[in-house]
Parts: structure tokens; C-alpha cells; sequence
């Protein structure tokens, strides 16, 4: 009996020892760098992964959403004009959600590019300009509306002067203001469990975490770390990736973990993308940027 106790105790070290070094394993595979895969565009912003892994990314001074296909590297454009679309996401039915500030509205595109405007005032002021989007698990949509004044606008202020982040239920469309008290709020992404959204006040240069209720309100307002960001993602770790100077990754807690340099003098947003879901996909500047991670996004 002794011997087998001894057998046993050797197995559950193994097992533990093998745990604990697939825990420590680096967030990127092999000491990988990023590598920038085009830069022929003018201004990247808003990546969305769909099902299969595939990037839709928008153009923004361009007016074009373009589609990275995760099998071959190849781009294609997907929607053209597209609203001036800033940021992207994509619904549990596989529509992709925009936020087209041309006349500061929501659209839902289906997959032949046709477009359903979801919404473009609130209680009859115009929206400032929807900027990102995150959606929840029974389908409700996030999306954060700042103000940057457009070339491409006749008007010079806002109808609505607060910058809200505002909630579209899943089951009645009925639009609310979800949180409030931020001077340039932009981007949003939620964890896995659907329990907790991350807002980034990039104007105040601050992240916030909120609680999640059942029927999409938001509590608990915390204060996650002490810098901005313009887009950001999360990985099935629990770990958050902001934007701006490089990737910047911090833990659920609010560790900082790492930044990952990119050569741009902006990161504008992230995403993960590819057939696993384990490549890191940057928009910075004009290029679109391409890194192998070990961990994955999160699918909703």
C-alpha cells in the first residue's frame, strides 16, 4: 500500500507541476513580434472577429469596411461607402454591428452588406457619433458615444452635451442611457461570463469596471487602472488589452502584465482573430498588424 501511495503522490506532483508551468506559459508564442501584413490604408479602426475567425476592420478617412480572410492573408472590400463606420461588432446571428458617425448612427449589416439602421437620436437629439461596441450574451447592445468633430459634418456642437454609453435591450429595442459621468468615454468589451463591462474614459485617461445585471444595467462603477484607451479586447484569461502607445495588457485585478511595442506613432484598436482565435490583430495608423499569442478571444 505504502509503494502505491507513494506512486499516487508522484502522479499528482507531475500533474501539478505541468499545471502550474502551462500556467506561466508568455501570452505570446515563441517570442514572436508583431508583424505589419499591409499598410495601404489611411487610417485602421474597429476590428471585429467574425465565426470564422475572418477580421472585418474599417477605413475610416476612406469610407470602407474591409475584410481580412484568416485562411489565405488576403483583404477584400466588404462595404463601400460604410457610413464613415468607426467601430464594429458582430451579433449573435452574425450581423456585423457599426458605428457609423457619418450621421452619427447604428447600423446592423447583414451579410450581403444591407444595412438596418438601429438608431440615430435619442429622445429626439442627435446622437454625438457612436464609437464602439460590445454586445452581451442575450443580445443587447453597449456602444459609447463621445463627440470629435467630423469634416464631414454641417454641425459644430452636440445636441446631447453629456457623453453617455448607452444599452439597446435585447427584446424591446427600447434605447437607454446605461453610464454617464465621462468626459471622452470609447472603447467597451465585456468578459466571457457576461458579468462585468470594461469602459475606457479616454479622455480622462482612465478605465472603469462595471457589474452587469440581469437586464443589462450597470453597478458598481470601479476605478480598473489609471490610463485611456480607443479600443480594447479581452482574451480567455480575463485579461484586458487598451490601446494607444503599443498593446498594453493588464489582468482581471488591474496588473499591468505586459506592452507589446508596436511601430506607429498610434494603436487605434485590437481584436483576436484567425481560424483558433490565438492571433492578436492590431489596427494602428495606416497597417493592419499580426500577432501569435498563446491565449484566445472570447466567443460570446
Amino acid at each position: 500500500m505504502k509503494s502505491n501511495y507513494k506512486f499516487l503522490n508522484i502522479i499528482s506532483l507531475a500533474i501539478l507541476t505541468f499545471s502550474c508551468k502551462s500556467q506561466q506559459l508568455p501570452l505570446i508564442q515563441n517570442n514572436a513580434k508583431p508583424v505589419r501584413i499591409s499598410n495601404e490604408y489611411s487610417f485602421t479602426e474597429g476590428p471585429a472577429a467574425d465565426k470564422d475567425g475572418n477580421v472585418y476592420f474599417t477605413d475610416q478617412p476612406n469610407d470602407k469596411i474591409i475584410k481580412w480572410n484568416a485562411t489565405d492573408n488576403s483583404f477584400t472590400v466588404f462595404k463601400e461607402p460604410a457610413g464613415r463606420a468607426n467601430g464594429l461588432y458582430f451579433d449573435h446571428n452574425g450581423h456585423l454591428l457599426a458605428a457609423a458617425d457619418e450621421k452619427n448612427e447604428l447600423w446592423r449589416i447583414d451579410r450581403n452588406g444591407n444595412v438596418d439602421t438601429l438608431i440615430t437620436t435619442y429622445k429626439g437629439k442627435k446622437l454625438n457619433g457612436p464609437n464602439d461596441i460590445w454586445v452581451d450574451l442575450k443580445g443587447g447592445i453597449y456602444f459609447t458615444d463621445p463627440y470629435y468633430q467630423r469634416e464631414y459634418w454641417s454641425r459644430t456642437k452636440a445636441d446631447i452635451t453629456e457623453k453617455n454609453v448607452y444599452y439597446i435591450s435585447p427584446n424591446t429595442k427600447e434605447v437607454s442611457v446605461i453610464a454617464t459621468g465621462f468626459v471622452q468615454p470609447n472603447g467597451i468589451i465585456g468578459t466571457a461570463d457576461g458579468k462585468t463591462l470594461y469602459i475606457a474614459d479616454i479622455g480622462d485617461k482612465k478605465i472603469y469596471s462595471y457589474a452587469i445585471h440581469e437586464n443589462g444595467e450597470l453597478s458598481d462603477r470601479k476605478l480598473f487602472t489609471n490610463m485611456g484607451s480607443d479600443g480594447m479586447t479581452i482574451d480567455n484569461k480575463g485579461n484586458v488589452y487598451l490601446t494607444g502607445k503599443g498593446v498594453t495588457v493588464f489582468n482581471s485585478e488591474g496588473k499591468l502584465l505586459k506592452n507589446i511595442p508596436i511601430n506607429e506613432n498610434w494603436t487605434a484598436n485590437v481584436t483576436f482573430g484567425g481560424k483558433n482565435q490565438n492571433i492578436l490583430f492590431v489596427t494602428a495608423m495606416g497597417s493592419i498588424y499580426t500577432l501569435p499569442m498563446n491565449v484566445h478571444g472570447v466567443r460570446y
